[in-house]
């Protein structure tokens, strides 16, 4: 099991007020050099379709600018860590990031994380220093077959709902 420092940087403005979290990225992303690079992870074509951006981008100014033109903040909880693969299952040894240079700069309102392990470990690492709402949603990866495209977009709605009611 080889140790893994993140590759690439959080993606953020000072207008950005919704803030997804991964776990760490994948083998093809660390390739890539870039969040979600798997072709088959639906992700981008979620995050395209929530935010009404047509075409999905495919180039990597593109995404940044879809993320931040709808001020979204995107980031792992993992820094560092033991991987095998891909599968959060394999992860060992976490190093978490420091949520802090976004959380204490940007009026973060609500966070969400891809998928159950970057929930428990934001849970396990900085729910207690963050009081900020944080909701679970399923992973986008293509291991996820439970869910199809529709229903993760059913979940992934709740994105804009709950922004939506938090504003003024």
């Amino acid at each position: 099991m080889a140790h893994f420092k993140h590759p690439f940087e959080p993606i953020f403005s000072k207008e950005s007020t919704i803030l997804i979290l991964g776990s760490f990225p994948s083998v093809a992303s660390r390739e890539r050099n870039f969040y979600y690079a798997h072709p088959q992870n639906r992700f981008w074509k979620i995050i395209a379709h929530l935010t009404q951006t047509d075409p999905i981008p495919t180039h990597i100014d593109e995404k940044k600018f879809m993320l931040l033109s709808h001020k979204i903040a995107l980031w792992d909880v993992i820094q560092s860590c033991n991987i095998e693969g891909s599968s959060d299952s394999r992860i060992r040894h976490v190093i978490p990031v420091d949520l802090s240079s976004i959380l204490k700069n940007v009026p973060i309102s609500n966070i969400f994380t891809n998928g159950r392990r970057a929930y428990q470990l934001y849970r396990k690492y900085f729910s207690k220093y963050f009081p900020i709402n944080v909701t679970i949603l399923p992973s986008t990866s293509p291991a996820n077959a439970i869910y199809n495209f529709k229903k993760l977009m059913d979940r992934w709605s709740v994105i804009f709902d709950k922004t939506e009611r938090d504003l003024p």
